[in-house]
């Protein structure tokens, strides 16, 4: 099993072998034309995206600055959107679903490192998957720890510290991030219509 195989697996690897350090360089490469270029060139910049990551919707929105490990681990759904400065450390796959909101400073990671100080300092670490439903909103600063799944529609309160999955439809907030309530019914589709 090749040390890229033991990352997809979510198996302790080894993080700086050639392939996997000559695909983190250049996601870097395709990401620095991507933070480069002219507010105006959203066409341009989405193109880059298209071809870094491993699936996109038709009509999507990344903000730059954007930063990410590989890209092709990164699946974006229809109409989402990421504001500035969004990190995605996509060492596994990272679903993002349809009609997503993303603020501003918010930072996803599928990798971990081992306890055992010896085994992190022989730059083994590892990768679990991270999910994020349909109509998810995600407030600034949060972040997404490996391995969490976030239900459809549910909302993360802005600096929240995701640890373990949150279920569909609910407000959860915190550090730890914690469900704080459910969405009412009364809440759902009757927001402001454009």
């Amino acid at each position: 099993m090749t040390e890229k195989e033991k990352m997809l697996a979510g198996e302790p690897y080894f993080s700086f072998g050639e392939e996997l350090a000559n695909e983190r360089l250049h996601a870097k490469e395709v990401l620095f034309e991507f933070n480069g270029m002219a507010p105006s060139k959203v066409d341009e910049r989405h193109a880059l995206l298209r071809g870094l990551f491993g699936s996109v919707g038709s009509r999507f929105y990344v903000e730059p600055p954007f930063r990410c490990d590989y890209g092709y681990n990164i699946h974006w759904g229809e109409g989402s959107y990421a504001n500035y400065n969004l990190v995605i450390l996509d060492c596994n796959r990272v679903t993002i679903g349809d009609q997503v909101l993303i603020g501003p400073n918010v930072s996803i990671y599928t990798a971990g490192h081992p306890l055992d100080p010896v085994t992190r300092a022989q730059d083994i670490e590892f990768a679990l998957p991270v999910t994020i439903g349909n109509r998810v909103w995600i407030g600034g600063g949060a972040i997404l720890n490996p391995g969490v799944t976030i239900g459809d529609n549910t909302v993360i309160g802005a600096g929240s510290v995701v640890t373990k999955d949150i279920p569909a439809n609910v407000v959860a907030v915190g550090n730890p991030c914690r469900v704080l309530r459910e969405i009412r019914p009364e809440e759902i589709g009757n927001g402001p219509r454009g």
